[in-house]
Formats: structure tokens, C-alpha cells, sequence
């Protein structure tokens, strides 16, 4: 007769161990934390930076404001609805996040071929990158949306619930 034991293993289906929840909760707390704190820090940068001149440069602004309520709603009623919202938010910030980075490698390109016409190939790359928009600096906002989805990662509230079950109480 074989000895079994009684923890059951985690699975995608339910999740992880009863055990193993709350600590995922105070890491999901932490993580949430982490990304408000990201999410000043960032909006604290773009206005000393004057990111204000037109509407293009403004869109990080909206959405971090957006994302930081979001982040709010998600973790003082973290419901099916609000994780669902929280999730479009932050994969709106990976492609805010890809187009910034787009448009900060196309700025800087344009400006080291006016500078100097003749360059080309991997010398233009190099200096596209390094120039004085930080291209990479956009590239936050795809990493701040990264770490918002962490924050969801077996959530309570996505728990599979029978058919026909109704239930309209917000799950923590």
C-alpha cells in the first residue's frame, strides 16, 4: 500500500495550493505596491522631463493615471470585472510601451540623418539608440504592464465557476 500525500499539487485549472494562496496573496499586495510606486515614478519623470507638448507625448500621462486607478480597483475590489479591466489596462500599457519606443527610435533616426545624411546600417542604429530621446526609456511602460499581468497570476477572482452559478460577491 502506497503512501499518498495529502497536499494536493498545484494545477492551471484551480490554482495553486489552499496553503500556497496567502502568500500568493502578499506577494499580489507587494507586486501591486511595486507597480503604483512605478507608476508615480513615472509620472514624476514625465512632468520634470516637460513629456507635455502635445497629445502624442501626453498619452503616457493618461494612461498611467488610468493604469493607477485600475491598480487601486484591483486591489480594494479585486472582482471578476475589475482584474478583467486591470488586464486590458496593462496590455494597453505593453503596446503604449512598443509604439513609445517606435516613435523615440524614429525621432532619434530623423535627427541623425539631418545631422549626417550619409549614415546608414548598424552606425545609424547605434546612434538612434543613444541619442537624445532615450529610446528605451518607453520601454517601461511595457515593463510596468508585464509586472500589473504578474499581479494577476492565479487570481481568486478568474477562478472557474460552475455553469449557471451567479456569484456577484467580490472575491479577495
Amino acid at each position: 500500500m502506497s503512501h499518498q500525500s495529502s497536499a494536493r499539487p498545484a494545477d492551471s485549472v484551480n490554482g495553486p495550493r489552499p496553503a500556497a494562496r496567502p502568500r500568493l496573496e502578499t506577494l499580489r499586495h507587494g507586486l501591486l505596491a511595486l507597480l503604483l510606486f512605478s507608476m508615480v515614478g513615472t509620472m514624476v519623470e514625465l512632468f520634470l522631463l516637460e513629456h507635455i507638448e502635445d497629445l502624442q507625448q501626453q498619452i503616457p500621462l493618461y494612461a498611467i493615471a488610468a493604469g493607477a486607478l485600475l491598480t487601486l480597483a484591483v486591489w480594494m475590489r479585486p472582482g471578476i470585472v475589475t482584474v478583467r479591466l486591470f488586464q486590458t489596462g496593462m496590455l494597453a500599457f505593453l503596446v503604449v510601451g512598443g509604439i513609445g519606443v517606435w516613435l523615440h527610435y524614429r525621432g532619434n533616426v530623423e535627427f541623425e540623418l539631418e545631422m549626417y545624411p550619409t549614415r546608414r546600417g548598424l552606425e545609424l542604429f547605434r546612434e538612434a539608440m543613444a541619442g537624445a530621446t532615450p529610446t528605451l526609456a518607453a520601454g517601461l511602460m511595457a515593463q510596468i504592464g508585464l509586472l500589473g499581468l504578474a499581479c494577476t497570476y492565479a487570481h481568486p477572482a478568474l477562478a472557474a465557476r460552475p455553469r449557471g452559478a451567479h456569484n456577484t460577491e467580490e472575491t479577495v
